[in-house]
């Protein structure tokens, strides 16, 4: 029969549990180690090598986007200055369409010029027919204007050979030199277009008289 107060027992006679006088072993706890191993690299991450490619075609394509842009913008540029100058093509057809027609009506106006002259001296009789005549030029002139013709009389200005044509050179000391000294016939323009050069006659210095 076992000894209900046998150290070693487990359990008292009574059914209560004895505690073990035995030492217990106690826990282990788990050392870290000083340093973390190091980190697996990763098989997917890209190499050095590939990185410098992947950076090149980068740049490469930055350059190719660079270029077309500027491409682009030199074609937008190029069709705004067709479509500007298209623009002042027509507009210059029209607006010089009738520009033939308009400078045969000029010897007409002349024609007319030269009548009211020549009837100037003409007697009473001859009144009535000189104020239709007067009445239609100012009808003819009236036309002219309307249609953007201007007369150009150049009487006493500075000679110009863009618009005026010089039928002869006078001396004059009334007049400056190089200056218009009369006008033969007038001149016209169809807007800012010399339609016909005004025909002058041009003053020069008089010649020194000699010794």
């Amino acid at each position: 029969m076992s000894d209900p107060f046998d150290k070693n027992a487990g359990e008292k006679a009574d059914g209560r549990i004895e505690p073990s006088l035995e030492p217990r072993a106690e826990a282990q706890t788990p050392q870290m180690p000083d340093s973390a191993p190091p980190a697996a690299e990763d098989p997917a991450a890209p190499s050095v090598s590939e990185l410098d490619e992947l950076r090149a075609q980068l740049e490469a394509a930055t350059a190719r986007a660079s270029a077309a842009e500027d491409a682009r913008l030199r074609s937008v540029a190029e069709l705004d200055n067709v479509r500007k100058r298209a623009e002042r093509e027509i507009g210059n057809s029209l607006k010089f369409a009738t520009e033939r027609l308009l400078g045969e009506l000029l010897t007409v106006c002349d024609s007319l010029e030269l009548g009211l002259k020549a009837a100037g001296s003409a007697g009473e009789a001859a009144r009535s027919l000189i104020e239709g005549m007067e009445l239609t030029h100012k009808q003819l002139v009236s036309v002219l204007e309307k249609h953007g013709v201007s007369a150009v009389d150049p009487q006493g200005q500075p000679f110009s050979p863009e618009s005026q044509e010089a039928v002869s050179m006078v001396e004059s000391s009334d007049v400056a030199p190089n200056h218009v000294l009369s006008v033969m016939q007038k001149g016209y323009k169809l807007h800012d277009r010399v339609l016909r050069p005004a025909m002058v006659v041009v003053a020069r210095a008089p010649s020194q008289p000699q010794a």
